[in-house]
């Protein structure tokens, strides 16, 4: 499993890079910058999920109760690691990561990911993951998206709503 630079709406027009692997019904996932939001950021309108009525709704639930749980599992920024029993909890809402007691099953998926992205050649592994945020978009149009946007221009989004925009940055967890 695994993503990198899939949309636009980040400063720089950086990624959300993770990796991932499932075994035994058991997910591990890395999200190598948790700093970053998964679905872009909410001041260019989270442009990495489509328009739709589901997420107006979470989208607006979010301004009027912040601390709306259904917001932080869809658009909310990512632990570094997140580990998932896929039998018990196949919707990956309770991360296990954080329990001691998954500890040792937890390590051997992060080892058996770790040894296969290297044996691949993947520029995670070598301290190189940043190659990635430094590849050409596909679309010119939407180089520097999120800096254009920031400073006022008219960028063609037509796959998001204007209501999906927040007015301003938000200092989520």
């Amino acid at each position: 499993i695994g993503m990198e630079r899939h949309d636009v709406g980040r400063p720089g027009d950086v990624g959300y890079p993770i990796r991932g692997i499932v075994k035994a019904g058991m997910m591990y996932l890395e999200n190598f910058e948790p700093s970053r939001w998964p679905a872009c950021n909410p001041e260019t309108g989270y442009l990495n999920t489509d328009a739709s009525p589901t997420k107006s709704f979470i989208l607006d639930a979010h301004r009027k109760n912040p601390a709306d749980s259904d917001w932080a599992f869809c658009f909310g920024k990512r632990p570094a690691v997140e580990f998932y029993n896929l039998k018990t909890d196949p919707d990956c809402v309770k991360n296990l990561a954080p329990q001691a007691a998954t500890g040792k099953q937890r390590l051997a998926l992060q080892e058996e990911l770790h040894a296969k992205l290297k044996a691949q050649g993947d520029p995670r592994m070598f301290g190189q993951g940043g190659v990635f945020d430094r590849y050409l978009h596909a679309n010119p149009a939407h180089v520097n998206f999120y800096e254009r946007y920031m400073k006022g221009e008219k960028l063609n989004a037509g796959w998001v709503k204007g209501t999906d925009f927040e007015p301003a940055p938000l200092d989520a967890k």
